[in-house]
């Protein structure tokens, strides 16, 4: 049997101390197939109820797995009746700690608890609590004095009628062997998740994720919803056949998942985008109004020469048909004045040629034209910052 698992302990939202803890381990003997979990709710002071759950998770797998039972289902009773008792003596009834476990042991769970921590069996998408609340309104329920509806809002959903360390002696409600099929999921929760969440909730989250993110999604919908207590999730999957192959060994996976990792930076043709675009007309426009004094420079001493060239043709010949001459040094500079950018000056000697004004006009032309007819740039798109809410894991 093959069992894959998840489970986050998160401060929640009102909490100073993170009072839950949980345990997952597995039997060190190949020939056994068994994967044990462990959750506790502390109480009892600011810090007492922190060394509370932590010494009953450990105290509860050091006994387990010293011991050399054959029957490993009555042995959960006794590792938390050990448990009780080393909390008791180390806090003197002061503090004290929820425990519920759960033991997939071949193809049979096994389940046992004190007080309000709950362990969920979830097939076929139909989910069923296996564990019995030790509470006063779980009492009430019981007696018929309260709906479940009535529970979940009463005032006194959080009083505590059994617990570990309270006293020198603990009463533990062990369950009846469950059989297992492939698929079936196990759900060990503090009060701090299903006190905000349905159980019809669970049953659709568990039943659509792997167990590593609905944790995840279990602690975030419960921070969402007030986050009003210590938040512990643990789901241990049996894998169906068809997926054993691929599925990694168990225990392989983290137990505690860190958050996303931050998206990569985009590419540096895409980044280029979200910068806004240079303003190209504003750098140009003085471009253009020097080229056009230039421009008009160049006219002018090209109608000097042409009247010079007029007047004075060279070898002293005269010139019959002034009219041509005039046409064909106005048309020369023409396109001179309609681009921006500097024009070189007429060569020395005082004749000038078309050639030299319009190679410059070839070069500039590919950067003023874009300036004269440039088309709006698309605003950048967002992208998604990260966010999340206040937790420690």
């Amino acid at each position: 049997m093959k069992v894959r698992y998840g489970a986050q302990s998160d401060l929640g939202l009102k909490r100073e101390v993170n009072q839950d803890c949980y345990g997952i381990a597995e039997s060190l003997q190949p020939d056994r197939q068994e994967h044990l979990l462990v959750v506790c709710d502390g109480m009892g002071g600011h810090m007492a109820g922190e060394v509370a759950s932590r010494l009953g998770v450990n105290a509860f797998l050091a006994y387990y797995y010293s011991a050399d039972a054959a029957d490993r289902h009555t042995l959960l009773q006794a590792a938390l009746v050990t448990a009780n008792r080393q909390i008791h003596e180390q806090g003197r009834g002061t503090m004290g700690t929820t425990s519920v476990v759960a033991l997939l042991l071949g193809d049979q769970l096994h389940v046992a608890n004190v007080g309000d921590s709950r362990a969920y069996l979830l097939r076929n998408r139909q989910i069923r609590q296996i564990s019995q609340d030790h509470s006063f309104v779980a009492e009430q329920v019981a007696a018929g004095l309260l709906t479940p509806e009535q529970a979940r809002v009463s005032a006194h959903r959080n009083m505590i009628t059994r617990a570990l360390g309270h006293q020198a002696d603990v009463q533990v409600d062990l369950f009846p062997p469950i059989p297992l099929q492939p698929g079936d999921s196990v759900i060990l929760s503090t009060d701090g998740m299903h006190g905000l969440i349905e159980d019809s909730e669970i049953a659709g989250i568990v039943s659509t994720l792997l167990p590593e993110a609905a944790v995840q999604h279990l602690v975030a919908l419960a921070n969402e919803r007030g986050g009003t207590d210590n938040i512990t999730v643990v789901i241990a999957q049996v894998v169906p056949p068809e997926e054993v192959l691929d599925a990694p060994a168990a225990g392989s996976l983290p137990i505690t998942q860190p958050l996303p990792a931050p998206q990569p930076p985009l590419p540096p043709a895409a980044a280029a985008t979200d910068a806004p675009p240079p303003p190209p007309a504003a750098a140009e426009r003085p471009l253009t109004q020097r080229g056009a004094l230039l421009a008009l420079a160049t006219l002018l001493l090209l109608l000097a020469v042409g009247a010079l060239a007029f007047w004075f043709p060279p070898g002293g010949s005269t010139v019959n048909s002034p009219a041509a001459p005039a046409a064909s040094v106005t048309t020369t500079p023409f396109p001179t004045t309609a681009t921006a950018g500097p024009v070189p000056s007429p060569t020395s000697g005082g004749t000038t040629t078309t050639q030299p004004t319009q190679t410059p006009e070839r070069a500039l032309t590919p950067t003023v034209l874009p300036a004269a007819t440039a088309t709006p740039v698309p605003p950048p798109g967002e992208t998604p910052g990260a966010g999340g809410t206040r937790r420690r894991v």
